[in-house]
Parts: C-alpha cells; sequence; structure tokens
C-alpha cells in the first residue's frame, strides 16, 4: 500500500496534538466522512489512537460490522492490512468508495457529461406556465399547495399558486414505472414507519423517479470507480428528492410573533410521510450533493492498496485489504485462529437502529441484494423475528468467535449502549470464558449532526468503548488507559442496572 503525497486525509486523530484524554470528546465528521448520510459512522479518534498505539505496520485489524467504513481508510492509511464484514450491501460500497476515491478533475469530468445529458430534460419535467423551472412544490396530502421557482438572482424564492398546467404536469407521470431500481422490501415496523404493503411509489412522486431514472441511466456509462461515487452521490441526495422532506412551519418565534413562513425541512430516521410535504427538483438535489462531494475530493489525494476478494489472499501478504459482504460470524469461522491483532467494531446496539431496513431505500436504488435474516438486530417488525433473545445468542457466537481469532496480545474494542440491562447480556459470555476478560471502558461523546441525535428528548448521545483481552495480557502495562477521562474497570453500570 502507498500514499501519493502528504495531503491524504488519513485521521481526526493526529498523536502529535493531542493526547489521550481527547479520545473521549471527537471532533465533527468532516470532508469525504460527512459526504453521506448513512448511520453507521464512528468517530476515528479512539480507532486511530488504538491502531497506532497497540499494533504495528502489517498487523491485520477485524472490524465485523464495518458500517460507513471509516476504520478501512485509518487502517490502511497506517499500513496495517485490514478485513472487513458487513451484512449490508450499502456498507460494503461506502466503504469501497472511501478507499477508491475518484480524483476530483475525474469526478468533475463526470458530473458535467451527465449534466449536458440529462439536465434540460430533468428540468423540462419542472416547467411552469411562464417557461420558469420550478425548485419545490408543496404538497398537503395529495393537493399541490404551492409552487416555488428560484429568482435569477439572490437566495429569494417566488411562491405561486399551483395552475392547471402544474396539476397536468405532474398527472403526466401517473403511469409511469421506474426502470432501473429494484422492487424495495419493506416490513411492518412502527418504530421507523414502514408497511409490508408499501412500495417506492410511497416513498417518491413517479415524477422524481423518472428523473431518477435518467440520471441512473448516465451513471452506469462510467467506469466502476466513478460509476460508485456517482451512485453514492445519489443515494446521499435521494431523501431530499422523496416525499418524505417535511415543510416546517411555524419555526422561529420573535417577540411574542409566530412566523408564518414555509421552510424545507429534511428526510430524517425513518419511511415517514408527512401530510404537508415539499417535492424537490430532482437535479437541484443531486447537483447540490455532488457538489460538497466535489469539494471533499478536491482535499484527499490517492490511496492505493491491493484489494483481496478471499481473507486467505490478504494472510499470505503483507499489506492490503479484503472488505466482505455477508453474515459476519459465518466469516469470521474462517479466518485462521490467532491471525487478528485487533478487532475494532460497533455492532448494531439491540433495537436502536435497525440498519438494513432503512438501508432499503440506498440498496434498492443502488440494485444490491439483501440477506435479512442473517443480519445481528433487534427489530421490531415482529414478522422479522429478530427479537432480544436472538440478539444476545448472536452477538454472543460474535464474542466467542473474537476470542477464537485474536493473537495473544489482541485487542477486541466494542463501540456499545443501550438502555435496558438485557440488551448488555451478551456479556456473560466472559464469565465462562477461558481465554477472553473485560479490561475496562470509557464513554465517547459525540454528535452525529443527526437532528433526531440531537433535538429528540431522551436521545443517547454517548457509547461506550468496551475494551475485552486475552487474558494474562496486561495492557496497562503498555499505555495508561486509566488516563482516559472516564476510564473504569467495571462493566458500565446500566448494564447491571435494575
Amino acid at each position: 500500500m502507498k500514499n501519493n503525497g502528504v495531503g491524504v486525509q488519513q485521521t481526526l486523530f493526529d498523536l502529535n496534538t493531542k493526547t489521550i484524554e481527547d479520545i473521549d470528546n471527537p471532533a465533527t465528521y468532516k470532508g469525504i466522512y460527512s459526504f453521506h448520510k448513512y448511520w453507521g459512522k464512528n468517530p476515528t479518534e479512539s480507532i486511530a489512537f488504538f491502531i497506532q498505539k497497540f499494533t504495528d505496520e502489517s498487523d491485520v485489524i477485524l472490524d465485523p460490522f464495518l458500517g460507513s467504513g471509516f476504520i478501512a481508510r485509518e487502517c490502511l492509511s497506517q499500513n496495517r492490512r485490514f478485513i472487513g464484514i458487513d451484512i449490508n450491501p450499502f456498507a460494503i460500497e461506502h466503504s469501497n468508495f472511501l478507499l477508491e476515491l475518484p480524483h476530483a478533475s475525474t469526478f468533475q469530468a463526470a458530473l458535467k457529461k451527465i449534466e449536458i445529458n440529462v439536465k434540460q430534460k430533468i428540468n423540462e419535467t419542472y416547467l411552469v406556465e411562464n417557461g420558469k423551472v420550478a425548485s419545490h412544490y408543496l404538497w398537503d396530502s395529495d393537493k399541490l399547495s404551492k409552487v416555488w421557482i428560484r429568482r435569477e438572482t439572490g437566495r429569494l424564492r417566488i411562491e405561486v399558486e399551483p395552475t392547471a398546467f402544474d396539476v397536468q404536469k405532474n398527472e403526466f407521470f401517473d403511469n409511469y414505472s421506474v426502470r432501473n431500481i429494484r422492487n424495495i422490501t419493506f416490513f411492518t415496523n412502527s418504530r421507523i414507519n414502514s408497511k409490508n404493503e408499501m412500495s417506492i411509489y410511497d416513498l417518491f412522486t413517479r415524477r422524481a423517479l423518472h428523473n431518477i431514472d435518467l440520471i441512473l441511466d448516465e451513471i452506469y456509462s462510467f467506469p466502476e470507480a466513478i460509476q460508485r461515487a456517482l451512485l453514492l452521490t445519489l443515494t446521499s441526495a435521494s431523501g431530499q428528492m422523496s416525499s418524505l422532506v417535511f415543510a416546517i412551519t411555524n419555526r422561529g418565534k420573535t417577540k411574542n410573533k409566530i412566523s408564518n413562513k414555509i421552510e424545507v425541512g429534511s428526510w430524517v430516521i425513518g419511511y415517514w410521510r408527512p401530510d404537508l410535504h415539499f417535492e424537490i427538483n430532482v437535479w437541484n438535489c443531486f447537483e447540490s450533493r455532488a457538489k460538497k462531494l466535489d469539494k471533499a475530493l478536491v482535499d484527499v489525494d490517492d490511496l492505493e492498496y491491493n484489494r483481496y476478494e478471499s481473507i486467505d489472499a490478504l494472510l499470505e501478504n503483507e499489506e492490503g485489504a479484503s472488505i466482505l459482504n455477508g453474515d459476519c460470524i459465518d466469516i469470521m469461522g474462517t479466518i485462521p485462529a490467532k491471525s487478528i491483532k485487533l478487532i475494532c467494531t460497533d455492532p448494531p446496539h439491540s433495537d436502536r437502529i435497525p440498519y438494513l431496513e432503512l438501508s432499503e431505500m440506498w440498496n434498492s436504488i443502488l440494485n444490491k441484494s439483501v440477506s435479512f435474516e442473517k443480519e445481528v438486530v433487534v427489530s421490531n417488525a415482529k414478522e422479522r423475528g429478530k427479537n432480544k433473545h436472538k440478539y444476545i445468542e448472536d452477538m454472543k457466537l460474535f464474542i466467542s468467535q473474537s476470542s477464537r481469532v485474536l493473537a495473544d496480545e489482541g485487542i477486541l474494542l466494542i463501540y456499545f449502549n443501550a438502555r435496558d440491562k438485557e440488551s448488555w447480556k451478551f456479556l456473560e459470555i466472559l464469565e465462562k470464558s477461558d481465554n477472553l476478560s473485560f479490561t475496562g471502558a470509557f464513554p465517547m461523546e459525540y454528535s452525529a449532526s443527526s437532528v433526531v441525535q440531537d433535538n429528540r428528548k431522551g436521545s443517547m448521545k454517548t457509547d461506550y468503548i468496551l475494551i475485552l483481552t486475552k487474558k494474562g495480557f496486561n495492557i496497562n502495562f503498555q499505555h495508561r488507559l486509566d488516563e482516559i477521562p472516564g476510564w473504569s474497570t467495571s462493566i458500565p453500570k446500566i448494564a447491571s442496572a435494575s
């Protein structure tokens, strides 16, 4: 693996300027790390610390619940070998994207080509009677309420009443059938407002799907690396392209006066379909996200590495990565014993986030098939059978496999938090283990810059980093982990709370 240039965005945690006391209070995600609204994001400060302090070059690091793939780039930047596993195809695509970023100039050229080929076609579907292009449509249930048009200059908009022309423009697409997106699988889950009889037409207007198809037609004409970046740009923008965008009313009270101004909200976690919602010009959404990525790519240099399709091939070499889509417990069973120096992972935290169910909109756009039955999670969708008992047993299997593959001086880091005692019961396996023991834990406070996380009453803003080691390995002998704020050698109190 090679790094070209010295400007590579490697880590948010620079050990030359920060200390061990800093890792419990990480920075906000920046650049390429903030590009996509995927929930499986871990701050990299603690990851970087343990990689740099407890592993050597060419050591093998494993993440069985890969998520966003931040750790993959971190490991390769530090010349460690890496194995990443995830049941979610989207997580694999996002991780490969981070490892194989296109050059900014290549991305810009691709965007220009797409703009030339489809921007006008898309904007024609949003024309209003005077020939202007609508930027937003405000819907109240199935009734078109307002049409917004951008001014030629400035940020102010023109709001007009819809005409018969606008209604007919939308009705023209009433019979449109999407071409490039596979059927979505929904389960009846009240927590994320989904029902098994839903379809993609419940999430998007048919006009929006027509325009998404036009963009996909263009994306498929590019080579794999640039195609992946463009597809992730589309999935990143898809929430704002959907009918799930809230219209915010009565925001901002000044001098006891309530504003009547209507503002554009955003798609939040779940498939909530508000009566008062926006339909936003698909091209504007795509272009906006593309510009965000383009800006981030300018600041990131190449990360060259060898990619291996199997773990055996990786272990036969001194560098590189293997990124695998599948059940982590099954795949970990193929890893030789005592071959992993560090396992650093963020498994689903009981029933906090049903990753696959929420990612289904993106996976359908990517045309990736999903193995829902293998996910380690607790889901409110009863038909899935993903209850807490099954979750605890799956997590125990994960701990058992981790114990087997860890080297004698290996470390298992688990990012975890849950409100109820039962969800922590997978740690009971340590009481019977002759090989693995709990060393300590510390809290990590951070914000994912999430509307839901930051504003929902009672939302969890702290994870614990649980540290497990092989028995007989004194981790504190090398580095004083008790200097980390909040460090404790006891399992977090919530795990033993009544």
